[in-house]
């Protein structure tokens, strides 16, 4: 029997970069082009250590390895949560587009009566679909609200700044209403260890805030401009430099209502 590797190749990879791509749109996740291909590389090549003899758990322990490190390649690793979840979407995804392969396959291999399949006798498949199947559409239902409720105040922005750009993950909310009050410039809050500029660099802008602790002094720093997805560049605004993490699982800052509404 002729094996053709390149072209198991060329489908792996064809098949991880689908993968890597949806979860990249189900998660919103701001990433080049660059590390989608660089993370299906590394999934493309592991068929080639398929042909190790392996025992099942070995096999199943290296599959599972080869998934972390194309998504950390891809997608980088932030903390445990936001990898995890990457990884998460990853598995669904392609469970799902598996389910799809297999149905195909058993359509055309598999004799049916119903939901009943027959190939050397009762097909097991249907008792592993009884069992399975609530499983998947609750949390296909549950994953579907979280992604509606949470995701979509998701937003890919570029900061510029003398001719360096750097891209986040942005998220809208509703109750940051924070402005400068001396311009009336919306702030955008920025986890400050993200930035790649020197804050050194910049002219630091102290603007008055009340916290649940009381009244403090928010450090503030003017960058050239930003570009939001769906809404496009913005010059009127400042970047409120946050010193503790932002916990919105992959979020680098947080928007304003007030700076989708300005225009450039």
């Amino acid at each position: 029997m002729k094996i053709y590797l390149d072209l198991i190749f060329l489908l792996n990879f064809g098949f991880d970069f689908l993968l890597l791509m949806t979860v990249k749109l189900l998660l919103r996740r701001n990433v080049k082009l660059t590390d989608l291909l660089s993370g299906a590389f590394i999934g493309a090549t592991s068929i080639f250590f398929l042909f190790i003899k392996m025992n099942s758990l070995t096999l199943f322990l290296f599959k599972i390895v080869i998934s972390i490190l194309m998504i950390i390649v891809t997608f980088g690793f932030r903390n445990i949560r936001y990898t995890a979840r990457n990884f998460l979407y990853l598995y669904s995804t392609s469970m799902i587009l598996g389910g799809v392969l297999y149905y195909l396959n058993t359509e055309f291999s598999y004799q049916q009566e119903g939901l009943v399949f027959y190939h050397n006798g009762l097909s097991i498949n249907v008792i592993v679909l009884v069992l399975t199947s609530p499983i998947i559409v609750y949390s296909y239902i549950k994953q579907g609200l979280y992604l509606k409720n949470n995701y979509g105040n998701y937003h890919e922005v570029v900061l510029y700044y003398h001719g360096k750009k750097q891209r986040m993950n942005g998220f809208l909310d509703t109750g940051n209403h924070l402005v400068d009050p001396y311009q009336k410039r919306p702030i955008l809050l920025v986890d400050r260890k993200r930035l790649i500029y020197d804050i050194n660099e910049f002219q630091m802008i102290l603007v008055p805030i009340d916290t649940a602790g009381g009244h403090s002094l928010l450090p503030c720093i003017k960058i050239d401009k930003i570009w939001i997805q769906k809404f496009g560049y913005r010059t009127k605004f400042l970047l409120g430099l946050m010193d503790e993490e932002i916990h919105i699982d992959g979020v680098d800052c947080i928007l304003s209502e007030q700076i989708m509404e300005e225009s450039i």
